[in-house]
């Protein structure tokens, strides 16, 4: 890379480049205080680790899906957080190897795993060709060799881009963008089946691969808003970062919060009308007991609370206040997801474990010294995008 991308990395004593050593050291507590927890209580740790990792691995897959989509349609308002994106994405090969105790943890989590329940269960019987272990890693190793794949190309030829400068790299990149968020859709679809749906093997829905989906770039837009605010001051961010980019984003973070409303409330109305035995227990489990009230706070705070206060153009114009909207859809997401899974274990029952703070923290903590280090390493905006100010480039 030449000698102008280096100009433009994050710079020495920036709080994002101290907070590195931090973030690892937390996660390593965290995980440590998770694997104790598991000696004593393994299907719970499990159970926490699911949730943790769909949460923090959510935000690099749907960076994945943000930076394919942004090469796609252009413009601006993407690329003023694209290297954010790309640092996020480029933790994939971290997830793959944090994904690996959701496969030792297999037999906790999935019923389908135990031959002597499919064996008594026509359903699981009838979807063993799918649903079992051997197919069940098989197909992880295809959707993270896909992403991790993707991800290399885009992040060399973001690099190639810096130093040369040709315009071919545009064109380069929108077939890739194309080629990539199909099978990003794709891809989630099947992951989203695989790692939760399939907890509760005899529910299924049609659209909760793309819920996953909306949630997923939900999060890392969310992320990415967040981290950006805090680059608002730094050289060259400041001088594209303007509150007309932050207004974009804000509408764009707008834009997912109706998405993903809308499509889990289609979700509840058809399953609740249809009245289905095998599909209204999922969301019996999600409303009964002290589950209520948590539905409760994902309507009021995960889609109301955001959209009315979205809706000011002032408040998406001001960083400092939208990285409070931003701030607050990261956890209710982290509620969202901990919502889908949890119930499946301890239906009706709402129940809080020490084990899913530490799990929370210590993949978190990982994941989050990960994206810093990969963050830091490369100039913090793409400097000779075509779509870019002239004087960033110069």
């Amino acid at each position: 890379m030449s000698g102008v991308a280096t100009d433009f990395t994050l710079p020495e004593g920036h709080v994002l480049r101290r907070s590195t050593r931090a973030a690892l050291g937390l996660g390593v507590l965290g995980l440590a205080v998770a694997g104790a927890g598991a000696l004593s209580d393994h299907a719970q740790f499990f159970r926490s680790y699911l949730v943790a990792f769909m949460f923090w691995g959510g935000i690099a897959f749907g960076s994945f899906g943000f930076v394919a989509l942004n090469h796609i349609a252009g413009g601006r308002w993407g690329i003023v957080i694209r290297r954010i994106c790309e640092a996020a994405m480029r933790t994939l090969p971290l997830v793959a190897v944090l994904f690996i105790p959701i496969v030792l943890g297999i037999h906790d989590l999935y019923e389908w795993s135990h031959l002597d329940v499919v064996a008594a269960d026509e359903v699981l019987r009838h979807k063993a060709p799918y649903l079992n272990s051997t197919g069940f890693i098989i197909r992880a190793a295809i959707y993270f060799a896909i992403w991790i794949g993707c991800t290399r190309l885009f992040v060399r030829w973001s690099a190639e881009q810096d130093a040369t400068g040709d315009p071919v790299y545009v064109r380069k990149f929108q077939m890739l963008g194309r080629a990539a968020i199909m099978l990003y859709v794709l891809t989630m679809t099947l992951a989203s089946v695989d790692w939760m749906m399939s907890l509760e093997p005899h529910w299924y829905s049609t659209i909760y691969g793309l819920l996953i989906i909306a949630g997923q770039v939900m999060s890392a837009l969310a992320f990415a808003i967040a981290i950006l605010a805090l680059l608002a001051g730094t050289t060259p961010v400041g001088g594209v970062a303007t509150s007309e980019r932050f207004h974009d984003l804000g509408k764009m973070l707008l834009a997912f919060v109706m998405v993903y409303a809308y499509f889990a409330l289609s979700q509840f109305l058809i399953i609740w009308s249809g009245n289905i035995p095998e599909e209204t227990p999922w969301y019996l489990k999600r409303i009964g007991g002290g589950w209520l009230y948590v539905s409760m706070a994902l309507i009021a705070f995960h889609f109301f609370l955001p959209f009315f206060i979205l809706l000011s153009r002032k408040l998406k114009q001001n960083p400092r206040r939208l990285v409070l909207v931003a701030l607050l859809m990261l956890v209710m997401r982290l509620v969202d997801l901990f919502w889908m899974i949890a119930p499946v274990f301890s239906p009706g029952t709402f129940a809080l474990h020490w084990l899913d703070f530490a799990a929370v923290l210590g993949v978190g903590g990982v994941w989050m010294a990960a994206f810093l280090w990969n963050f830091q390493s490369h100039p913090i905006v793409p400097l000779r995008d075509p779509a870019l100010p002239v004087e960033v480039t110069a």
